[in-house]
């Protein structure tokens, strides 16, 4: 933005005019030391713990962690179907209700901080864009002859594990994120709370509550966001280890994933140092330029005829199907205590991948809400489910019809080469695609580097807002932030093997059990807020996020911000700044 500017953006993507103040204005409160300093020491010293016993001890933490895998699918599959079902009611009523066609993302005046392109770009960069590398071809390939409740046309058995793909990356998995977002960022932009989940949460709870709940709520974000981000890198690595052996014959070997991994950090590092408008900005639009290139060159150069009629036959079958589908508990599989979750169809699908959503909703949603300043709550939703959900089904649709077609080519290869690596399934694909299928092994690669910086980057600015919030957080420390994580997942992958990240990674999804429940109260605390705003609340929200250094916030007889005139304070009130 040129200095000439009457507006200018600040590191952090508020909005500060010259002569003005930063804009929310902040009316949170912050942790008290003993508090602050729990949630600076505590996670690095449990995850230290944490990875010098599963190295210590690998066979007998995946032992307890299988086991609690076993609990959680067996004992509460319906509380997570009926969570998904929550979370996309909450986005219904807040597209069809008044009150998202009237709330608008930093105050009826705000103005929106990126274009279209730029916020569907990072925000799908940096929710699925690596999970669907990794499985728009390995689903729909492992579900071909396992499909429930999907009823296959007579000729077409396969087309089941397209829609079920369809189902668990599209539209409901976006409303969980969704939900998630909107809660922060309406906290965040419209009451100047800090982008954290803290303060999204507990005003719910008694105030003697509060203090101590804030400090459990930060930490289990922190830990999810740390964990998950890491054993995402290792799986990142391994990917883009087995895209460079496809076209270039190199082994997959612990010494390439350490460059990998050395890479890819350094890349996200760098990113992470210029911010969102400078980094992320530029690698999320490369992405989907690639993107696009990848799905329309398999479009164009592979089983075309197919993939319009699978495409079309598998859509109708998606919404034929989708209700059933989103309240299929395997009812059936309850009547006996579950010995185990490989023996349960939910176990290996819809239960992980919600539990897979909801350990990554902290870094995804909090930055899905740092990005979207100036949507009204209704444009938020419908741009955060609606448009990537589409994305998603067109992406699954054009790249999982063409893996079934040479699949069947192929007597199965495809299916073979997932069998033995789940990873290696979109690149045995692209080899089949004639004439280009090489070049497409170099884009998908250099797709599986790029959406994990960008995940890897939004998860920095997550992870950096709930350690050091109130405070602004420096360049410097979210390249601190990458090099930790990226330090965690070389020690698990050169050390542990790929049998260690796995059950890091299997824990940390576990840990979406206790999370959903903090979740649950975000939600209803946002739907008390919203019920509750009135006139006095949108007063406030207009001088959160008023630039004018005249207008000031200021504290009732009980201790809440409002907003008066700088000249007007009530007996009893302090003002702030």
């Amino acid at each position: 933005m040129s200095n000439n500017s009457t507006e200018q953006k600040t590191s952090a993507g508020n909005t500060q005019p010259p002569g003005g103040v930063e804009v929310p204005r902040f009316t949170g409160k912050d942790l008290p030391p003993v508090g602050r300093l729990v949630i600076q020491l505590a996670p690095p010293i449990a995850i230290i713990a944490l990875i010098a016993t599963v190295l210590i001890n690998p066979d007998g933490v995946a032992s307890v962690i299988f086991d609690m895998r076993s609990f959680v699918t067996g004992g509460f599959t319906w509380m997570f179907i009926l969570y998904s079902l929550f979370a996309v009611a909450v986005c219904a009523w807040l597209v069809f209700s008044k009150v998202g066609a009237r709330v608008r993302l930093g105050g009826p005046k705000a103005e929106k901080e990126f274009g279209n392109f730029a916020w569907y770009s990072m925000l799908f960069a940096c929710g699925q864009g690596i999970g669907l590398i990794f499985w728009s071809v390995a689903e729909p390939i492992m579900l071909r002859d396992e499909s429930p409740v999907i009823q296959s046309t007579a000729g077409n058995v396969a087309e089941g594990g397209l829609v079920w793909a369809y189902f668990h990356w599209g539209f409901t998995a976006w409303a969980m994120y969704c939900v998630v977002a909107v809660c922060l960022a309406y906290s965040h932009h419209n009451l100047g709370k800090t982008l954290t989940f803290r303060e999204a949460t507990v005003d719910i709870l008694p105030k003697w509550a509060q203090g101590g709940a804030g400090v459990v709520v930060e930490l289990l974000a922190i830990m999810a966001t740390i964990l998950g981000l890491a054993t995402s890198f290792g799986f990142a690595a391994l990917q883009f280890s087995s895209g460079l052996t496809s076209f270039t014959g190199i082994a997959s070997t612990p010494v390439v994933w350490m460059v990998v991994i050395i890479a890819l950090g350094t890349l996200t590092a760098i990113s992470a140092f210029f911010g969102i408008g400078k980094g992320m900005r530029v690698i999320s639009e490369t992405n989907s330029i690639l993107s696009v290139v990848l799905v329309a060159a398999v479009f164009v150069f592979g089983p075309t005829l197919f993939i319009i009629s699978n495409i079309t036959q598998t859509f109708g079958s998606f919404f034929t199907n989708f209700v059933a589908m989103s309240f299929w508990t395997d009812a059936p599989s309850t009547a006996e205590p579950l010995a185990s979750w490989q023996d349960s169809w939910n176990g290996w699908w819809t239960v992980f991948i919600w539990c897979w959503v909801i350990a990554f909703s902290p870094f995804v949603a909090g930055f899905i809400a740092r990005i979207s300043r100036g949507r009204t709550l209704r444009e938020f939703v419908i741009g955060v489910t609606v448009i990537p959900s589409l994305i998603v089904m067109v992406w699954i649709g054009v790249l999982g019809s063409a893996a079934l077609f040479y699949d069947d080519q192929s007597a199965r290869g495809i299916s073979a080469a997932v069998n033995e690596d789940v990873a290696s399934g979109l690149f045995a694909m692209l080899q089949s695609i004639p004439i280009i299928g090489s070049l497409l092994l170099v884009v998908s690669t250099v797709l599986v580097a790029t959406y994990y910086v960008t995940s890897l980057d939004a998860g920095t600015y997550a992870l950096a807002d709930f350690v050091s919030s109130p405070k602004k957080s420096g360049a410097w420390f979210r390249v601190v932030l990458v090099a930790s994580i990226a330090a965690v997942a070389t020690l698990l992958l050169t050390v542990g093997g790929t049998t260690v990240v796995d059950t890091v990674q299997t824990g940390t999804i576990i840990g979406a059990f206790p999370f959903s429940i903090v979740i649950m109260l975000m939600i209803a605390n946002m739907i008390r807020r919203l019920l509750k705003r009135d006139r006095s609340t949108k007063q406030l929200e207009r001088a959160i996020n008023d630039p004018d250094p005249n207008v000031k916030l200021h504290t009732d007889a009980d201790g809440e911000v409002c907003a008066a005139p700088s000249d007007a304070a009530p007996a009893g009130a302090t003002s702030r700044s």
